[in-house]
């Protein structure tokens, strides 16, 4: 539900209620680069796992501009002394808004798994969905043609762009990120307001408002408990300087409620983001997207693109969403050819998964053994040897190996590490905590990989597990069904 109001635009959001949104805002959201956020699954083939996960990039892009607003004004409001001004608050917001334009058809199923695989080159293969929602917001803009609009806010599109998509990127654009440490990289805004780059994507410890709203979405759409209160962070934090430069940081006594955070951000990928289930469709997915991508093609800006290339073209990459799987079940074209993929998309309709043969967690470290040690591609590489058939060429990819990481966003560290805290009696000087003044019952490892098998075909399975259990004895690994 929604009312018009002279200001902008009321918003009945099923997770932070009524939320008043800038009349810029609005305008950004009335686009079709924007609407197409409506028909991409948050949490990509989830909804095929958990009945309640239909939500979309929409609300949650609605969401983390609403966040981003609320952090932005608290700090303005209670320290004045920073000197943030109307353009700095609707910058944030903007960015908030815009940082998820770039995600192609089920979310990170594109980015993460189609695009690397079906590109050859090495381009392809390193392209993240962030790329694709600074080139969509540069469209957006140009073919809204909102730059008026902006300037009609006081904002200043020649320095104010430039900031929206380092807020988005949570880092330099281009080779300014290579700049000496000496200067400041950003051209967004001085370093004096250094701290406005950690509010949508924070580079530094990985708390932003993008997780805050995504850890309530997607609990609430999941049915799972979330323990981490965003309100109460937004009540206790506050800008200080730390080693010359300003962050967002907390209270010394709410790091509970930071570990809280990443305890369910640990909970959601273990429960729902790398469910066994869960990742067997979403490969299915992407093996239809694959043999439909020679057979589908989408009208760009000059020309026509396959899947794999419409990241190339804005104008073709905004009519890719979701919808896509409609046009391999009821193609207007190619109807022979589309029969691979539309069969594979007919097995998750009727529950026909690939057969999970079962997941690999590497033994207890040896002496000397870095704890939470990365998979090698070695590794991986000899287990597919195992896999492959070899008496039957055609059958030589009949399955899959995924390896699915559980960290704290870090990639192995303690982000609390790099978050700071100031205390009751000084709330202008800013410290780190160690782990002695925070708890002994805090995790050993943050990092964890573990190896998930799949099998594409009913026939050979029994073989199939066999080869994969034998792997796992020889090379040290534990083998569990579940």
């Amino acid at each position: 539900m929604e009312q018009d109001k002279e200001v902008g635009k009321i918003f009945n959001d099923s997770i932070h209620g009524h939320i008043e949104l800038h009349p810029l805002l609005v305008k950004i959201i009335d686009t079709p680069q924007f609407q197409r956020l409506r028909n991409i699954k948050q949490l990509g083939g989830a909804y095929f796992v958990f009945p309640g996960a239909s939500h979309n990039r929409f609300e949650h892009s609605i969401g983390v501009a609403h966040l981003a607003g609320e952090l932005v004004k608290s700090l303005k409001s209670e320290q004045p002394e920073l000197k943030l001004d109307e353009r700095d608050i609707l910058c944030v917001q903007i960015a908030g808004l815009c940082h998820d334009l770039g995600h192609g058809p089920f979310s990170h199923l594109f980015d993460m798994m189609f695009i690397p695989a079906a590109s050859t080159g090495t381009e392809g293969k390193k392209w993240k969905h962030e790329d694709a929602s600074l080139e969509m917001f540069d469209h957006l803009v140009k073919v809204n043609q909102l730059e008026d609009d902006m300037r009609n806010c006081k904002l200043k599109p020649e320095e104010d762009l430039d900031f929206i998509k380092e807020l988005i990127l949570g880092e330099p654009l281009g080779d300014a990120s290579d700049s000496s440490s000496s200067q400041w990289p950003y051209k967004g805004r001085k370093k004096e307001k250094s701290f406005l780059y950690e509010i949508v994507a924070n580079k530094q410890n990985g708390i932003d408002v993008d997780k805050m709203d995504y850890f309530a979405r997607d609990c609430h759409h999941l049915g799972m408990q979330n323990n981490f209160d965003h309100r109460r962070f937004f009540m206790f934090a506050r800008v200080c300087e730390y080693e010359n430069q300003r962050h967002i940081c907390s209270r010394d006594k709410e790091v509970g409620n930071l570990y809280d955070m990443f305890h369910t951000r640990n909970l959601l990928h273990r429960r729902a983001y790398q469910h066994k289930v869960n990742k067997n469709i979403e490969i299915m997915i992407k093996d239809a997207l694959l043999k439909a991508d020679p057979y589908i093609e989408i009208q760009g800006s000059k020309k026509k693109f396959h899947l794999r290339e419409a990241i190339h073209d804005m104008e073709a990459y905004t009519k890719l969403t979701d919808q896509v799987l409609e046009k391999i079940i009821n193609p207007d074209l190619h109807q022979k050819e589309m029969e691979p993929a539309n069969e594979i998309l007919q097995r998750i309709f009727s529950r026909d998964l690939y057969k999970f043969l079962g997941k690999a967690k590497k033994r207890d470290e040896q002496p000397g053994e870095q704890m939470g040690a990365k998979i090698e591609q070695a590794i991986l590489d000899s287990l597919k040897k195992e896999l492959s058939e070899k008496k039957d060429p055609e059958k030589k990819d009949n399955f899959e190996v995924v390896v699915v990481t559980f960290d704290y966003g870090m990639k192995g560290e303690d982000p609390i590490n790099k978050t700071y805290f100031y205390s009751k009696s000084d709330r202008e000087k800013a410290f780190p905590l160690s782990r002695a003044e925070v708890s002994k019952l805090l995790p050993e490892c943050f990092y964890e990989q573990i190896i998930m098998v799949y099998w594409k075909t009913n026939e050979g399975v029994e073989a199939a597990t066999n080869r994969y259990k034998t792997w796992c004895r020889n090379n040290g690994f534990e083998h569990t069904a579940d």
